[in-house]
């Protein structure tokens, strides 16, 4: 995501709001659903809070380095790596968390309050925003054109809509990747809800949906852990050596082949080449996330909240020069900015700053709602 996740809050999206680390739920079943998947089980996986914490200090990371690529080459390398892995971790998390969704009432309303209103909420909040930091007092306001990190929250929205679709087809990731490919070959797709992303990220929401607990398992043995050591490392240095001719665009997935001028044929070419790397880097990255309860794990419930405000700042760093100063640019600088950047994320993941920005992220909204049959019941 150049722009990039709606972190997958309450245990990948919003949630849970006290996490309780105790053991793993029955096999098959998450131990805390995503936004609009479902009931919140109490019971959360320390993996899958650390897992997303960690995830969201990359993207963080990913968007404090994005003005420096072009006077460091190690940045634009670490940029390459990190933007390798950083969003399909994330989506691969929320489709696992998804696989419960069946547009029962009970999810839409969650679907409704933990995805769509949210995305409405900061769609006109970063429109505005953009408006007066940026001297732009003419920029539209659309819902149909997500500006920045919004665009994953429309995506998270489509995908968790197509899940019983992909539960009832007999080879969704082939069929899902098919559909990626065709999307990077079609320049005509336009910028209507950023389709473009949605369907090229897609592979990785739908992997998410045909993985189970003991998937998870098999990336955290001890032999994976140490494999995956050279394998990054390898992936550092081919990030290193391609970087100066590299078009970062690529790991965006936000336009075409031909809209990068490229031919065509490398539109699926590229599909299937960064779904490959992306699923090896996403497995080395889960195989190094620590299972048990750590200092930060309470912050993975927090990681929609870290998403969407720091976007705020990274945009205003460029919108203010914060990166005009030469110190920046040097080494000493860099690791200024990449301290800067994991210390804002974590704190926009704490729990004061949830409970302020709540009424945003995660309305209760029962007056919009009709009253189902359970809730009914539950009443008498």
């Amino acid at each position: 995501m150049s722009d990039s996740v709606r972190s997958v809050n309450q245990a990948s999206d919003p949630s849970a709001r006290t996490p309780s680390h105790h053991p793993r739920p029955p096999a098959g079943e998450a131990a805390v659903p995503a936004p609009g998947a479902g009931p919140v089980d109490k019971r959360r996986d320390a993996f899958f809070d650390n897992a997303k914490y960690l995830a969201i200090v990359f993207v963080a990371m990913g968007h404090a380095w994005e003005p420096l690529r072009g006077d460091s080459r190690a940045a634009a390398a670490l940029y390459i790596a990190v933007y390798t892995f950083h969003m399909p971790a994330f989506i691969v998390i929320s489709g696992y968390f998804s696989r419960s969704f069946d547009a029962s009432p009970g999810r839409i309303r969650r679907l409704v309050t933990g995805i769509a209103v949210p995305y409405v909420i900061f769609e006109v909040a970063y429109s505005l925003f953009k408006r007066w930091a940026d001297d732009d007092p003419g920029h539209p306001i659309s819902l149909l054109d997500p500006w920045y990190l919004t665009w994953f929250l429309g995506a998270l929205f489509i995908w968790r809509l197509s899940t019983p679709l992909w539960k009832a087809v007999r080879r969704p990731l082939p069929l899902a990747l098919a559909i990626a490919a065709l999307a990077s070959v079609s320049p005509d797709i336009g910028d209507d809800l950023d389709l473009q992303r949605v369907l090229q990220f897609l592979p990785f929401f739908v992997l998410g949906l045909c993985l189970k607990p003991e998937h998870f398992q098999l990336v955290r043995r001890r032999e994976v852990r140490l494999l995956s050591v050279p394998v990054f490392a390898g992936a550092l240095a081919v990030a290193y050596w391609v970087a100066p001719q590299m078009n970062a665009a690529w790991f965006y997935r936000r336009d075409s082949a031909q809209e990068l001028a490229a031919p065509g044929w490398t539109g699926a070419v590229m599909t299937l080449a960064l779904f490959g790397c992306s699923v090896v880097l996403v497995a080395c990255f889960f195989a190094w996330v620590p299972r048990r309860t750590m200092w930060f794990t309470a912050l993975g419930a927090g990681t929609l909240y870290g998403y969407l405000l720091h976007g705020f700042l990274a945009k205003g760093s460029r919108f203010w020069n914060w990166y005009d100063h030469d110190w920046i640019h040097q080494p000493l600088g860099e690791i200024a900015v990449t301290l800067v950047a994991v210390t804002v994320i974590t704190v926009l993941c704490t729990p004061p700053v949830q409970r302020v920005f709540r009424f945003a992220m995660e309305p209760r909204m029962k007056w919009a709602f009709k009253r189902d049959a359970t809730d009914l019941a539950r009443s008498r």
